[in-house]
């Protein structure tokens, strides 16, 4: 009998490890970002690091087999990210690509993602887009977008008195998917937009764009930009005396490392939605200071973004017993995603991770008590509520 049983442990033994099947025996993560130009300090090398810290909490190794992460600079040009994820998933055996800060680019590689039945990881674009109606099974977007952004920032500022907007925007589709998505809640909420002007990206002299916006008289300037655009617009903007004047500022898409780069005297009292911040308890705080021992920087949310969706990835991988794509997605849904940064997450069917967002306002000077100690979060806006709801959603697994 006892034989028996011996042979019946042996026999599940030898079919849970042949089910675990991993391509290629290994499980290989592409981020590809900007380590070049204005995208570098929001992503750039901090997310190559935060993948390959998500790898050392996980382990080094998923169902016996090694974890790498490699990296690439697309240099914000979406025919050279294209080449780099093309020539990843047929010679270089990459499982996953992530982060990929620019829209642009990463709508581009969300569909190759789709023909080629690899994996996107998405921190760095904001394009609510990619889970609307160009929604993928094979697309995780999992820091933030353009609708929530717009949503939770438009709204807040609105009840405190901007009713009236003007716009500088990005000429590309992440600045203007922004610009639109703030339209409509402003509208909505009979705020009014008094005009907009558009600029190209990697823009140095903001002088005319900050004018047009200081004649504009709008209570509200927003910026729909994102990276040094948003560092170079609200710099000058404190030059041109907007706040002193009596006109708030908005940046739609802005990070630690942009208050970093402005200064707290220029972007004081700017009002932002992030998907996470270094200092909101013990474990955020002991995850940003082994990440600043790297990097020498605060983490932003694309940065936590890269480290989250890598570790969830690694997770499913796990759980699924596999690496194939659709079992890998499908635990991926199944499981809650828990993070140092995320609690109770969940990955919804058109690749939408639906996670707290907070609206945060940059202190003043005299408010920061240490290093880094920028932004005061004025409001928790739980996941349900800031982001796209299934009943507005174009996307076509929704309905299903």
């Amino acid at each position: 009998m006892k034989q028996h049983f011996l042979a019946l442990a042996i026999l599940a033994a030898a079919t849970s490890t042949a089910s675990a099947q991993i391509s290629n025996d290994v499980v290989r993560i592409g981020v590809l970002t900007d380590l070049s130009s204005w995208g570098r300090d929001n992503s750039g090398p901090g997310s190559v690091e935060a993948a390959k810290m998500a790898v050392e909490e996980f382990g080094p190794t998923v169902l016996g087999k090694p974890i790498e992460i490699v990296s690439a600079d697309h240099q914000m040009k979406t025919d050279v990210g294209l080449q780099i994820a093309r020539d990843w998933f047929d010679n270089g055996k990459v499982d996953a690509v992530a982060d990929i800060p620019n829209s642009g680019i990463a709508i581009a590689i969300h569909n190759m993602v789709k023909e080629r039945n690899k994996i996107a990881l998405l921190s760095g674009p904001g394009a609510s887009s990619l889970t609307d109606e160009l929604c993928s099974p094979n697309t995780v977007h999992f820091a933030y977008d353009t609708y929530a952004l717009s949503k939770v920032t438009a709204s807040a500022v609105i009840k405190e008195g901007g009713k009236s907007w003007f716009f500088v925007t990005a000429d590309y589709a992440f600045g203007q998917q922004l610009e639109k998505d703030a339209v409509r809640f402003i509208k909505e909420q009979d705020g009014k937009v008094l005009g907009s002007v558009r600029h190209p990206t990697n823009t140095a002299d903001f002088s005319s764009f900050v004018l047009q916006a200081q004649n504009s008289k709008a209570d509200v300037v927003a910026f729909a930009n994102a990276g040094q655009d948003t560092d170079n617009a609200i710099k000058q903007s404190g030059e041109f005396g907007l706040v002193q004047g009596g006109q708030k500022l908005v940046g739609l898409l802005m990070f630690d490392t942009d208050v970093h780069a402005i200064g707290l005297q220029s972007a004081q009292g700017t009002y932002m939605t992030t998907a996470s911040y270094w200092n909101m308890d013990e474990k955020t705080r002991a995850w940003s200071k082994k990440f600043f021992a790297r990097t020498k920087v605060m983490p932003t949310m694309i940065h936590t973004g890269v480290y989250g969706s890598v570790l969830h990835y690694l997770k499913a991988i796990q759980a699924a017993g596999t690496d194939d794509p659709a079992k890998v997605m499908a635990k991926m849904r199944e499981l809650p995603i828990e993070d140092a940064f995320v609690h109770g997450g969940k990955l919804r069917e058109d690749g939408r991770v639906i996670r707290d967002m907070y609206l945060a306002r940059v202190k003043k000077p005299s408010e920061s008590k240490e290093p880094w100690d920028y932004l005061e979060i004025v409001k928790t806006v739980k996941g349900e509520d800031a982001y796209r709801p299934v009943s507005e959603s174009k996307c076509q697994l929704l309905k299903k």
